[in-house]
């Protein structure tokens, strides 16, 4: 480029990329065609007069992200760097940081918020900012025992406070001994109205947990032997009391009866559900999560992202479909 085209050239970038002029505007203003200014535009960035630097904060791995996000068909996908320290760690403490902000840009005025339990949730909830008035209802019964945090009803409370709006916390267990425990206590008055609430969420938070000790809190809530029937049907990860097996599909569902939770088919209603789970001991259980169609967004860490990119097993079915991979 001489002289004279380069300064044109810059003068253009100008106007382009600075001051958000269109390319017709830059081809009135010089006395020259829109798709001479297409050129030129071109031309700076193949000669380097203008270059283009995306830039977001050292721990969101954008790259990973959107790969994520195409891969399952998301609505969101925020992969957050893994901690050195955290790889093989459930659920890396950064997690719920970073979620509280995606929730801030989810949250509308007037929508209703679900939350269920987990610790990544309960720290979300903590790190909240901002969250527009809503009403927030909690969606699974409580499961704080051997935990440090304050609990999931805080959580409930903690997020409605910062929104202004009405908190409905559920006081009972996730999960219950036998079927008609379960009953009694959802038939209770306040149990019951918490529960009404469940039909109008309209975002909610769940977390995911492998079927292992201390990553899945229904797993640690069971006996050895209700253990090994539920891994005799190939469950593969824990979402919200709901077992799954590798390729999404839902198993051992008599274990709903006698959990305190939100039904997956009113899951599955809900415009957006947000989950949030990390570190390479999750990676197959967020795997089959993302399959079962119940979850449109996802917050999750570079070790685990790093795997589930690499798996070789069939794309699944987009999750914006809402697909039940058992129909």
């Amino acid at each position: 480029m001489g002289p004279g085209e380069m300064v044109q050239a810059a003068a253009m970038a100008r106007r382009f990329y600075l001051e958000g002029k269109s390319k017709i505007q830059i081809a009135e203003e010089f006395g020259v065609s829109r798709f001479k200014v297409a050129r030129v535009l071109e031309t700076a960035l193949e000669r380097d007069l203008v270059r283009i630097e995306i830039r977001v904060p050292a721990e969101l791995d954008a790259e990973r992200s959107d790969a994520l996000r195409a891969h399952y068909g998301l609505r969101h996908a925020v992969v957050v760097e893994t901690p050195p320290d955290q790889a093989d760690a459930p659920d890396p403490e950064n997690l719920g940081a970073v979620a509280a902000g995606l929730l801030g840009e989810l949250v509308d005025d007037g929508d209703v918020l679900g939350l269920a339990w987990g610790r990544s949730i309960i720290t979300m909830a903590n790190a909240l900012e901002r969250l527009a008035p809503c009403t927030v209802v909690q969606l699974t019964g409580v499961y704080d025992v051997g935990t440090t945090e304050r609990g999931s009803v805080e959580a409930v409370r903690t997020a409605a406070a910062v929104s202004g709006g009405e908190a409905h916390p559920l006081y009972a267990p996730m999960v219950l001994a036998d079927p008609a425990t379960a009953a009694a206590l959802r038939a209770q008055s306040g149990i019951a109205a918490a529960m009404g609430y469940f039909e109008k969420v309209t975002v909610a938070v769940v977390s995911i947990g492998s079927w292992e000790a201390g990553i899945s809190t229904v797993h640690d809530a069971l006996t050895d032997k209700e253990r090994e029937h539920y891994v005799g049907l190939g469950v593969a990860a824990e979402m919200s009391s709901h077992l799954f097996d590798a390729q999404g599909r839902r198993v051992g569902r008599d274990l709903g009866e006698r959990c305190i939770t939100i039904e997956a088919d009113r899951l599955r209603r809900i415009p957006e559900v947000l989950a949030i789970a990390g570190g390479r001991r999750k990676a197959g259980a967020i795997d089959a999560v993302l399959r079962s169609g119940l979850v449109t967004s996802l917050v999750t860490d570079t070790a685990a992202a790093e795997q589930l990119l690499s798996s070789t097993a069939p794309a699944p079915r987009p999750a914006l479909d809402r697909a039940d991979p058992d129909e």
